[in-house]
């Protein structure tokens, strides 16, 4: 696979008549990447979206800059004073934190983004009027459900976000009764043929890219907050690697959420806010609230099987043998009755034994926590007790191994 010097952030652009971002990136100038989106063009309004737009097209620079990661960084696009290249420094180094990692790749000082101008340029902001609508992004599991039904209950104006046509959120929107705004995403050739070629890959912070695609949303329908879903667990890392936690799920906690939020109201407009309605809940909280809303249990998923970018869809909603799947089923069976737990999953995942390896590392038996979006080792452990005082996985395999190791 060749090396390039320089990763450049080439341009970006947004048609309004026809609803199509362009984000453009390249290598040495001599490999392009061109990622498309495409947004409803009914109700566009043309508000200053210069800087979301550009925010959005730095967040998704990583998926292309990770396929050499070239030590020169060059920002064609737009300017950059220090605190937002300190911004996007952080967000890239640890966003890649899990793919440094399992590349084994010395990120100390790979990542610079470049300042171009001292002190604080004038940007110019968002200046539309307020709305009061709120705007949840979506992708199919529990704990959106939870946020768009604390909302619900505030009585607030919502709908949902999402990005691609997966028929499994199809049903989830259609539960909900709530508009939803989907986003189609195509990405390069280029990308998947480099990939093939042996070029670097692994995973990147999603939750970032999506955060900034929300807020460009917000800015160009007029939403007055951006509303995640992400709890207070996704904070905790995964392993340590050159002396740096890695956290598979760092722009879901609670660091990248607060800087986001303050650089959005210093570069993009002073009155969006951006927060997770579930921040100060743990993983096994949210599933409590989410065990009192029966008729969402058959329409969502955490299983990232059903996610991915290339390939067929799963035909059932949980694989059952994925860190996902095996975590959500204990924190499932800490508050739902047996038979409708088992229901939900298809299969009574405690009696694959298969599993238990996942589940030791889950509880913190053996290894450390799968670079997945699950919670702590301590919340899978209280999950486990709950399980136990019901008493209805007593004589399966894995709940056998639970109280072997307890």
């Amino acid at each position: 696979m060749k090396s390039y010097n320089t990763f450049i952030f080439d341009s970006y652009t947004f048609d309004p008549e026809t609803g199509e971002i362009r984000l453009v990136y390249s290598l040495d100038d001599e490999v392009q990447f061109t990622e498309i989106l495409q947004i409803p063009t009914e109700g566009i309004a043309l508000n200053a979206i210069e800087q979301a737009l550009f925010a959005l097209h730095l967040a998704g620079g990583a998926s292309y800059y990770k396929t050499c990661c070239p030590k020169q960084i060059e920002v064609r696009s737009g300017i950059l004073n220090t605190d937002q290249a300190n911004f996007w420094n952080s967000v890239y180094e640890n966003g890649l934190g899990e793919f440094f990692y399992r590349n084994e790749i010395d990120f100390t000082g790979l990542i610079n983004f470049p300042v171009h101008e001292p002190g604080t340029p004038v940007f110019h902001q968002s200046d539309r009027p307020t709305t009061g609508k709120v705007l949840v992004p979506i992708g199919g599991g529990k704990d959106s459900t939870v946020t768009i039904e604390k909302l619900r209950a505030e009585g607030r104006d919502i709908t949902l976000l999402r990005m691609g046509g997966h028929p499994l959120i199809d049903d989830l929107v259609s539960v909900t009764g709530l508009p939803c705004i989907t986003i189609k995403r195509k990405l390069p050739r280029k990308l998947f043929e480099m990939n093939e070629q042996g070029a670097l890959n692994g995973h990147v912070p999603i939750t970032a890219y999506l955060s900034c695609l929300a807020v460009v949303i917000a800015e160009v329908y007029g939403f007055d907050e951006v509303v995640m879903s992400n709890e207070k667990s996704a904070s905790e890392g995964n392993v340590e690697y050159l002396g740096k936690q890695i956290n598979h799920q760092w722009s879901k906690g609670e660091e990248f959420e607060t800087a986001f939020d303050a650089y959005i109201k210093s570069y993009i407009n002073k009155h969006l806010k951006y927060f997770s309605k579930l921040r100060d809940l743990t993983e096994l909280e949210i599933a409590g609230e989410f065990a009192k809303l029966p008729h969402y249990f058959a329409c969502t998923t955490s299983c990232n099987k059903n996610w991915k970018v290339a390939g067929e869809y799963l035909h059932d909603r949980w694989c059952g043998t994925c860190p996902k799947c095996t975590f959500v089923f204990a924190l499932m069976a800490a508050h739902i009755k047996k038979d409708v737990v088992v229901d939900m999953f298809g299969k009574n995942i405690f009696e694959d034994a298969s599993t238990i390896p996942l589940f030791k590392a889950l509880l913190g038996i053996e290894g450390f926590k799968p670079f997945e979006c699950v919670g702590t080792s301590e919340e899978t452990k209280q999950a486990f007790e709950m399980i136990k005082e019901r008493g209805e996985f007593d004589d399966t395999p894995v709940m056998q191994m639970f109280q072997e190791n307890t």
